[in-house]
């Protein structure tokens, strides 16, 4: 598999008119209308197609992400795309970039049902993978038997059934996810862990997911886009020595861990869509590994700043 054919496109930012990503608000519409991020998103996703991109992401939270994807996928009728999806937290922001509260989360078996319906509405059974939002340690996901059994059920359906973490604990919960049986078969098959130069902690849980059979995809490889806006000095020497953008290396890092199967970009936009693209043209020697290694913070220090970026 090329680089560019493991590198996905995750509708986080696009499908709703706030989110925490840095760097978005001069590449998005200014008018951020439902039409308007529609027609951004389709945009973005037909540079992707053309480029060579066959894996979009999306959720339930990302406000109109799979009816935005669907529409585009009836209109293109492009074959080859894996789509994946995710439930658990429901998108309560009205299309109001200034809403108090922009997602909730519950994971629970009547929350399943209800957003694998409202998904099925907008994918049909276009859905490959789908997969249990921000998974935590805590979760009661793991105490509720009903539940598991549901998403067995998916599994035999043919989707593949996997998770996504955040927070500090994300070794833990990859490791306690995928420990999970029912009737002595794995429950999940696909991880979706937030992974970038800023936050590796979680790497050697994925090596072990990778090696138990799983699918590992990364998601927030610029770290919300801060990465390409204010990089840190290795990262941006490391740009320059191979003229690329701080996004493209950030990405090619990503691309380098060999136990990553799927990578997923956040533009916004086209020129940052290519931007980010430029990681495929680019390998990455091991002094460069190890010295971008050194970028990495104290998990809880990272995620104590995420929690604070605001949704613009």
């Amino acid at each position: 598999m090329t680089a560019i054919q493991r590198i996905g496109l995750g509708l986080a930012a696009l499908g709703r008119p706030a989110y925490i990503n840095v760097g978005r608000e001069g590449e998005l519409p200014p008018d951020r209308t439902v039409e308007a991020m529609r027609a951004a998103t389709w945009e973005v996703l037909d540079a992707a197609y053309a480029a060579g991109v066959r894996w979009v992401d999306a959720a339930r939270s990302y406000g109109r992400s799979e009816e935005f994807l669907a529409g585009w996928l009836d209109d293109r009728g492009h074959p080859g795309i894996t789509v994946s999806s995710k439930w658990g937290y429901a998108y309560v922001g009205g299309w109001r970039a200034d809403a108090d509260v922009h997602e909730v989360k519950e994971h629970s078996l009547s929350r399943f049902r209800a957003q694998l319906a409202e998904t099925r509405r907008s994918l049909g059974e276009r859905g490959a993978v789908y997969q249990v939002h921000s998974l935590t340690a805590d979760s009661p996901l793991f105490g509720d038997i009903a539940l598991q059994r549901a998403l067995t059920g998916l599994a035999d359906q043919g989707v593949r059934v996997g998770f996504s973490t955040s927070g500090p604990a994300q070794a833990e919960t990859v490791r306690r996810a995928l420990d999970l049986q029912i009737d002595g078969r794995r429950l999940f098959t696909t991880v979706q862990s937030t992974w970038n130069l800023l936050e590796s902690s979680v790497a050697g849980a994925l090596r072990e997911a990778k090696a138990g059979g799983a699918h590992i995809l990364l998601k927030e490889v610029l770290a919300n886009g801060r990465l390409a806006v204010d990089p840190p000095p290795a990262l941006r020497r490391a740009a320059e020595r191979h003229g690329i953008g701080p996004d493209a290396v950030a990405l090619a890092a990503a691309l380098a861990q060999p136990w990553a199967d799927t990578v997923l970009s956040g533009a916004v936009s086209v020129a940052q869509l290519n931007a980010n693209l430029a990681a495929a043209t680019v390998v990455l020697d091991e002094d460069e590994i190890a010295e971008l290694a050194g970028l990495a913070t104290r998990p809880a220090d990272y995620w104590k700043r995420r929690a604070a970026l605001a949704w613009t």
